[in-house]
């Protein structure tokens, strides 16, 4: 090659020379597909589905932050003493019921802790456990029972805070969650 772009272009032109142009068009236009009655069909009865999903307290089993088998959880709503954070932390306020989530779908597992929650409330308990496991049964798998946990106790009324539990009581496979007060009439 030179520095001169005329003597360049005049090579190019003598190295294609005898090149022909492709008789056939490899470029295929794509067609927006568009769904046959059945598809579109499936596809509103999918979508359906997807809408009527059971809540459970207002609990849903979709996507939520996957959460690692060692993490330690934590979640204090506005108005907690410190004080009384700490009591939790260390095991310091006796529980007084338990829940144990293993071997539950996570249907089944959002059904059973949203109804203990509830009649541990409705039954006056200040504290309780619950054990959602750190999925080391099946290696390699994400721990979701303790990822969804995490989540439905955050939007639980009754719970003013929760965190991983001691060792002794569950360690990171468990969590003390601290429940509000019924109103004494």
């Amino acid at each position: 090659m030179t520095d001169d772009p005329q003597s360049d272009l005049s090579d190019f032109q003598t190295a294609v020379a005898d090149v022909s142009p492709l008789k056939t068009d490899r470029i295929q236009r794509r067609r927006s597909h568009k769904p046959s009655v059945s598809e579109a069909q499936h596809y509103r009865r999918q979508a359906a589905e997807q809408e009527s999903e059971a809540f459970v307290d207002g609990l849903s089993t979709t996507a939520v932050e996957i959460i690692e088998s060692e993490q330690d959880l934590l979640f204090v709503s506005q108005g907690i003493q410190i004080r009384q954070m700490k009591r939790l932390r260390r095991g310091h306020i006796p529980w007084q019921a338990g829940l144990d989530l293993h071997g539950y779908t996570l249907e089944q597992a959002r059904e059973e802790l949203s109804r203990f929650i509830r009649d541990s409330e409705a039954n006056g308990l200040r504290c309780v456990l619950v054990i959602h496991g750190k999925s080391y049964s099946q290696p390699g798998q994400p721990a979701l029972i303790k990822s969804h946990v995490n989540d439905w106790l955050r939007q639980l009324p009754p719970v003013l805070a929760f965190c991983s539990a001691q060792p002794a009581d569950g360690g990171t496979g468990a969590v003390y969650v601290l429940l509000k007060q019924k109103a004494s009439r």
